[in-house]
């Protein structure tokens, strides 16, 4: 039996991705509501919700009861022991994570380095960690793949890491070395690119057509496009290199690095030796500079602050989005003085060009990078429920 769409078997994984998605998506919801977004009918929403249960990829709820219109309808929400593993691997530590089907933070941790860690390294911890979780936290979790975020340029194709240059890694296969390493599969992609797809599908840009992401790491900075609707990753994958670009500074006096790239002016490491930390996690790092009430801190915030509007100004001039989603220390940095962060920018801007511009924190703050890697885990089992 087939349609003109496929065949039968096309069409039936085709409309078990498309609840499975918007389980994923959304969040728990009524089978009446799926039924609505789907535009199946309630008859098929109610099989298909039944076979992903019975698949284990999703759990049926018994209806709101508070909700007293019309005829009472299952809650249909994505299984919390189906998880990813996620790793971001960084010049300082490495942060591996469990994240549900629905993207939630099962369990974190942050292992601080001395040295730059190889891949090979990478790969072996995250192994040990994995087995270690499989006894204790993720004891009954149904674990479908590893997503790397890596500070660097990754191809699209393969998941080879080009050029990782503050990890010192060069056509690095971390994809191969973690596959091997775990028996899981694994996808790799540019750690920026992976936050704009999170604070695309689940944050700050939730619902946004047209926006630029710009993250600030222990490595630099990177970013993420997405223009109409669609994340735009480039020929190759290495769109969104901001960090690499001079940025035009006004004030020669705010200049620390000759010829330096944006990355060396807009700086983690220079926020940090300013607050006395050597090395500090997110959180950490944001607390320091809250809690400090030193001119040379607040003179550095206000520097790297003149430095950065003029590289969202020519973001903004160029691209045109309507909102700008700043990650990492980028969000310290612009929640110090948000309005003259604002002003700065916008005085840059072609009028016509920055008209509705909203800039906002990131909303999933540290996680952004590690829900977004789980996107790569998560992908073939979205596309494809009855994949084996």
């Amino acid at each position: 039996m087939a349609d003109r769409t496929g065949t039968f078997d096309g069409v039936h994984r085709r409309n078990l991705s498309k609840l499975l998605v918007l389980a994923h998506l959304e969040g728990p919801l009524s089978r009446a509501r799926l039924t609505a977004e789907t535009g199946l009918n309630r008859s098929t929403v109610a099989s298909l919700a039944s076979e992903l249960a019975d698949l284990g990829l999703v759990e049926e709820r018994a209806p709101d009861p508070t909700n007293r219109v019309g005829r009472p309808s299952p809650v249909v929400a994505a299984h919390p022991s189906v998880q990813a593993i996620v790793v971001n691997p960084e010049v300082d530590a490495v942060t591996i994570a469990a994240v549900g089907l629905n993207a939630r933070i099962v369990v974190r941790e942050r292992l601080e380095v001395d040295h730059l860690v190889t891949p090979a390294e990478t790969a072996d911890l995250v192994a040990g960690v994995l087995a270690r979780w499989r006894t204790t936290e993720l004891r009954d979790a149904r674990i479908v793949g590893v997503g790397l975020a890596v500070p660097g340029q990754v191809r699209s194709d393969d998941g080879l890491v080009r050029w990782a240059p503050h990890l010192e890694w060069t056509d690095a296969p971390v994809r191969e070395l973690v596959e091997s390493a775990t028996g899981l599969p694994a996808g790799v992609a540019n750690d920026a690119s992976l936050g704009a797809r999170a604070e695309h599908l689940f944050g700050a840009g939730r619902g946004v057509d047209d926006l630029v992401y710009l993250n600030g790491g222990a490595s630099g900075i990177g970013g993420g496009l997405v223009v109409g609707g669609r994340l735009v990753s480039g020929t190759r994958g290495y769109a969104g290199e901001f960090g690499q670009n001079r940025p035009g500074i006004a004030r020669q006096d705010d200049r620390r690095v000759p010829d330096g790239v944006l990355e060396d002016e807009v700086s983690r490491a220079r926020l940090l030796q300013v607050v006395g930390l050597t090395h500090a996690d997110e959180p950490t790092l944001a607390a320091a500079i809250a809690a400090s009430g030193g001119l040379a801190v607040a003179e550095e915030l206000a520097r790297q602050q003149r430095i950065l509007a003029t590289a969202l100004g020519n973001a903004v001039n160029v691209l045109n989005p309507s909102l700008i989603v700043l990650g990492g220390f980028l969000a310290t940095l612009a929640a110090h003085d948000a309005a003259a962060l604002e002003a700065a920018v916008a005085a840059q801007c072609l009028p016509v060009a920055s008209e509705g511009l909203d800039i906002r924190v990131a909303e999933l703050g540290e996680n952004r990078l590690l829900i977004g890697a789980a996107e790569l885990a998560f992908a073939r089992l979205l596309a494809d429920p009855l994949a084996d």
